[in-house]
Order: structure tokens, then C-alpha cells, then sequence
């Protein structure tokens, strides 16, 4: 290739001597020109063909075996798995605390209401006691449904993915802009761990980030689905806490990554990309 780009510099330096000179008419000066550029043609094709030559080259011997990447790709799998069953066990505590705590409390209460109405005295005191147990029992349906939704929201089965997340801001204390652009449908384990995303980082912006503004943007770029949740809180937000943990073993048993950018005094983005074929 260098003999080659060399004898294109010496028919070059001719034909410049020759244009100097005034020695060349106008079919030799057609002539030289279709020369030179199909050597430069071929000269940059072998330069092309040598580096891909040499990459595959190094690939081969210097890079990892197929044995060695199967191994590596067992790994990542066995890691994606035990990170996704302690996400798991970590949500059905969430769960257990949220109805030991919220709906088991209010249950107990409705229970001692409904029993100091059936002991009262007069027909007035009972019946202020059914109406504080009536008004128990709405709120009770209430955070039952919060748990419910926490679990899995069924509007996303139902609706799809962009009235689950209506539903999301809906709920959230927060102002939310939305930037949903999609125009294929998405798999059903894509769409719950995209919601999961959305639905946890709002979540742990609304309790801890103090931001007054929270943008979250669904895109499809090619095969892969963009998820980036943007807020203008204090930042500060922990990679290793415990819901950004859940949401990387989540977003990882989809061959996906997760991004999460957020120094002292904000923004915090996190970035979900999810593959989706």
C-alpha cells in the first residue's frame, strides 16, 4: 500500500511538471487524471482492508476466547438473577410493611369503631361512631388501592404504558411534564420496568430531592427505549440506595442500563435504556 501511494505521488509530481511546462493536451491530462484517482481509490481501499485485517487480527489473539465470553455472559446472567430475586424480596417486604403499617392499622381501627358502635348507649353516639367508621373504611379502599397500584398498576395492562404513567403524575405531589413519543407498540416486560423506572424516581424525587418540577421523557431510539426522568431538586441521590438498586437489577434483567447523574445541588437524571427486540 505505501509502494502504491508512493508511484501516485511520483505520477502526480509528472503530471504537475507537465501542466508547469504546457506539455500535456487535454486528453493526456483526462488520462493521468482517471489514473491517479484509481490508484488513490484502490490505495484507500487497501488502507481500509489492512486496518480491519489488523483488528480482526488482534480480536482473535489478543481478545477473549468464545469460551471466555460465553463465561462472561454466564456471569452477568447469574448476577442480573440474584440482584432481581433481592429486588423482589426487598418489594414484597415494601409490601408487607405498607399493609402492616398503613392498611392493617386503619383495619383495627374500623374494627374498634364498628365495636363502640354496637356497645353505644343512644342512637346519637352510635350513629357518630358509624359515620367515623364509614369515613375509616373510604380511607381504608384508598390506601388499599395506593398498595395495589404500588404492586402493579392494572391501567397498564388495560390502557398501556401512557396512562399508567398519566396515573403516576396524577398521584404525585410534584408537577410533572411529560414527553411521551411512541409510535409502535412495546413488549409487555419493557413497559412495566419502563413504568417501574418512571414510578420509582418520581417517587424518591417527591420524598427526598425538594424539586419543584419534574420532567420525564419516553422516547424509542431505533431498538432501544430512552426512559429519562430530569428534576431540579438538591440532587445528592444515591447510585447504591435501596429503590435505585431495585431499578438497576430491574432495568439489568432486561439487558438494559441504567444512568443516574445527580451532584450536590442538582438536577438528578436518571436514564433508563431498555432494549426492546
Amino acid at each position: 500500500m505505501v509502494g502504491l501511494l508512493g508511484f501516485g505521488i511520483v505520477l502526480a509530481g509528472l503530471l504537475v511538471a507537465g501542466l508547469a511546462r504546457g506539455s500535456l493536451d487535454w486528453r493526456e491530462l483526462f488520462t493521468q487524471g482517471l489514473l491517479g484517482g484509481v490508484l488513490l481509490f484502490l490505495d484507500v481501499q487497501g488502507l481500509l482492508s489492512l486496518e480491519a485485517f489488523d483488528a480482526r487480527l488482534a480480536r482473535e489473539y489478543f481478545g477473549p476466547s468464545e469460551r471466555e465470553l460465553m463465561q462472561q455472559r454466564i456471569d452477568e446472567l447469574a448476577t442480573s438473577r440474584a440482584a432481581m430475586l433481592q429486588a423482589v424480596d426487598t418489594e414484597r417486604r415494601r409490601i408487607e410493611r405498607d399493609l402492616h403499617d398503613g392498611v392493617q392499622q386503619r383495619l383495627v381501627a374500623l374494627a374498634m369503631l364498628l365495636g363502640r358502635a354496637r356497645r353505644g348507649r343512644t342512637p346519637e353516639q352510635a350513629g357518630s361512631l358509624l359515620e367515623q367508621a364509614h369515613n375509616e373504611s373510604q380511607d381504608v379502599l384508598t390506601e388499599l388501592r395506593e398498595v395495589a397500584w404500588r404492586v402493579y398498576p392494572a391501567a397498564l395492562d388495560n390502557l398501556g404504558l401512557q396512562e399508567a404513567l398519566a396515573g403516576v403524575s396524577e398521584r404525585c405531589s410534584i408537577p410533572i411534564r411529560m414527553d411521551f413519543t411512541l409510535a409502535e407498540p412495546l413488549p409487555a416486560s419493557v413497559e412495566t420496568a419502563a413504568y417501574f423506572v418512571v414510578s420509582e424516581s418520581v417517587t424518591n424525587a417527591a420524598k427526598h430531592s425538594a424539586a419543584t418540577e419534574i420532567l420525564v421523557s419516553v422516547r424509542r431510539h431505533g431498538p432501544v427505549l430512552v426512559v429519562r426522568i430530569e428534576d431540579n431538586g438538591v440532587g445528592g441521590a444515591r447510585a447504591a440506595g435501596s429503590g435505585l438498586t431495585g431499578l438497576h437489577s430491574r432495568v439489568g434483567a432486561l439487558d438494559g442500563r441504567l444512568h443516574v447523574h445527580s451532584p450536590l445541588g442538582g438536577p438528578t437524571t436518571i436514564t433508563a435504556e431498555l432494549p426492546c427486540a
